[in-house]
């Protein structure tokens, strides 16, 4: 479970290692992905469980706040459902159908991908239950990380926590409503009903996030150790109105796309991460989608301007961007040791799509370092996916239960410990951790088809339990890959991802659209004035200059930081973030201040999160 949006890049420098392999079964891989869901469900179990060694847990979540929040699901290893993640791999697990259901049902795995979808929205609405309460969390993650014990046995606290009109969470909102969207265009022609209803809810969430405008992690404060939302909620307000006009063809929220997509910094940030906290190259790639379906009507060119950083993201993960994502020796992309993998499937999602409108439109991506046609981002996210399954330097897969070598101490409470049903005997939260957590052995059940969090910057891989950077699965790191490994199953047939729309082609050779006109209402520069050495360690005094480059005076700013490992001066901490320095209150058109921090490291990684144009 990681906290963190990456918009600050070094540029690396990589040696690509190429290993023989004669070829993945992405059907089985597929099925598998699938099935790693079943391992994660909360509530009362279906007869149709495939996953036979868990049982029902959690029967008496909501209880205490007197509402009904059997079911979902666990997020990773733990026992908590956190609401945003959750919501997130509902939503990307409704993407990839409604991109590649067909591939699915060639696959055979269409049904169980929709039974999946359909367990985290019931859920969903179970939590949604007044069109200002949306209940985000149950279960406390302190309290729970204490414990080792099978969900099953679970001792821990059910407290419920929500957000509502004196608690509000746009962030939490705007993703569950983006979630409710996508999920009704999944069940639009199986279910009528259910997917208006889920409509219905995706519409009061929305204007629920809109109109009572903060973080959920101010509100739900017991998320902040686990799933601090550092990006803000603007990315999941223009997230969220991107699935609902897919969802709806209504233009309120395609104009409310265009009309806040530079305050909001969905055309302004170039991306390079994509997750459950960061949802900007998402969004710029929906609309992408829109545009090149020709439903941009007179937002053209704002959707242009959400293109242009849509290939943005796609050159920087392929090497053809301005600021490239690091890579492994391997050849994986890499942000960060811990829960790497969940960045890898991700972009490996939005580099498939995003190829596939292009090859519909006739168009190639526009990058810094050359031209990009879609067969080359493909082939890349094929790359990162073969990597995840065992073409890489230790030959190892990351997808439990595939191939010949995958790891077998995974950090997850439930296959950990030996299934109730083959011993009913009651585990406590100590004897859990010093008879199954401390134990060396393989686990004794099989949690198929999860990915866990994946190797480091080296390609090194420690198959340890305790190792939960590298060897604890999530949600979110399968969520997308149900549509890449769809898509890669299949191979070309039947792909047009942009219909029935007609679709208006322009020349492949057209000139790209000029970035140079298109700039944030904020920038933010770093640079070293000085360095020194003491006890052996060279420190570094970084200035930072924020600029207002709008046309209008910037009030209520919040600027996020990490990375940071030394002092600083300049900013208000206020808890959540850094405000303004006490001795201003906004900053003018055309105005800059500086900040200065000391630390013997690279430079941190610093953005504005919240602002006021007025």
């Amino acid at each position: 479970m990681s906290v963190g949006a990456v918009l600050l890049h070094l540029l690396f420098v990589f040696v690509p290692f190429v290993v023989a392999a004669a070829g993945h079964d992405y059907g089985k891989a597929l099925s598998k992905s699938i099935l790693f869901f079943e391992a994660q469900r909360s509530g009362y179990l279906p007869k149709n469980q495939r996953i036979t060694w868990r049982a029902n847990s959690g029967l008496l979540d909501g209880k205490a706040n007197g509402v009904d929040l059997v079911g979902g699901y666990y997020d990773a290893g733990d026992n908590v459902k956190f609401g945003l993640p959750m919501a997130f791999t509902i939503t990307m697990m409704s993407w990839s159908i409604v991109e590649y259901g067909k591939q699915m049902s060639r696959s055979g795995e269409l049904r169980n991908a929709m039974e999946a979808v359909k367990w985290g929205t019931d859920y969903l609405i179970k939590a949604h239950p007044e069109p200002y309460v949306l209940y985000g969390e149950v279960g406390d993650g302190n309290s729970d990380h204490y414990c080792w014990q099978r969900p099953e046995d679970m001792t821990t606290s059910r407290q419920a926590y929500r957000i509502d009109t004196n608690h509000p969470g746009s962030d939490l909102a705007g993703e569950t409503a983006a979630a409710m969207a996508s999920a009704s265009i999944v069940f639009k022609h199986s279910d009528p009903a259910y997917s208006n209803q889920l409509l219905n809810h995706a519409k009061q969430l929305f204007e629920f996030a809109d109109k009572y405008r903060a973080k959920y992690d101010r509100s739900i404060t017991v998320a902040q150790d686990y799933y601090q939302s550092i990006s803000g909620y603007m990315d999941e307000l223009l997230w969220a109105a991107a699935w609902l006009y897919q969802a709806t063809d209504e233009n309120y929220y395609l104009d409310y796309l265009a009309n806040n997509a530079d305050e909001f910094g969905g055309t302004g940030w170039a991306i390079t991460e994509f997750g459950w906290d960061v949802k900007f190259a998402g969004v710029q790639v929906l609309a992408s989608k829109f545009l090149l379906q020709g439903k941009a009507a007179h937002h053209s060119s704002v959707l242009e301007r959400y293109k242009q950083k849509a290939e943005n993201f796609m050159c920087s993960c392929i090497g053809k961007g301005v600021r490239n994502v690091q890579r492994t020796p391997g050849g994986l992309l890499f942000w960060q040791r811990w829960n790497n993998l969940q960045f890898v499937t991700s972009s490996a999602f939005l580099l498939t799509v995003y190829s596939d409108y292009l090859s519909s439109s006739g168009q190639k991506a526009q990058c810094a370092n050359g031209i990009a046609p879609p067969s080359e981002l493909l082939s890349f996210a094929k790359s990162q996916i073969d990597y995840i399954l065992g073409d890489n330097p230790r030959a190892t897969s990351y997808m439990v239960g595939y191939g010949r070598t995958y790891p077998q101490q995974v950090h997850h409470r439930g296959s950990s410990i030996v299934s109730i049903k083959a011993n009913p005997s009651f585990v406590s939260c100590k004897g859990g951790y010093q008879t199954w957590f401390s134990r060396k052995a393989s686990d004794p059940n099989l949690l198929d088809g999860a990915i866990v969090g994946g190797p480091d910057a080296y390609d090194d891989f420690a198959d340890e339990r305790h190792n939960y950077e590298q060897t604890e699965p999530a949600t979110y790191n399968n969520a997308p890959l149900l549509g890449v490994l769809a898509r890669l199953n299949v191979g070309n047939a039947g792909l047009n991802q942009l219909l029935p729309v007609m679709i208006n082609t322009k020349p492949v050779n057209s000139p790209a659209p000029s970035v140079a006109k298109v700039s944030p209402p904020l920038s933010i520069t770093q640079t070293v004035t000085t360095s020194w050495n003491a006890n052996g360690k060279t420190y570094y005094r970084y200035s930072t200059i924020v600029t207002n480059k709008s046309s209008k005076t910037v009030k209520n700013l919040k600027i996020s930081i990490s990375k940071l490992y030394g002092p600083l001066w300049g900013l208000r901490n206020s808890g959540n973030g850094y405000e303004f320095p006490a001795w201003i209150d906004s900053l003018p058109a055309g105005k800059s201040f500086e900040f200065v921090y000391i630390h013997s490291a690279s430079p941190a990684e610093i953005w504005v999160s919240e602002y006021t144009l007025v």
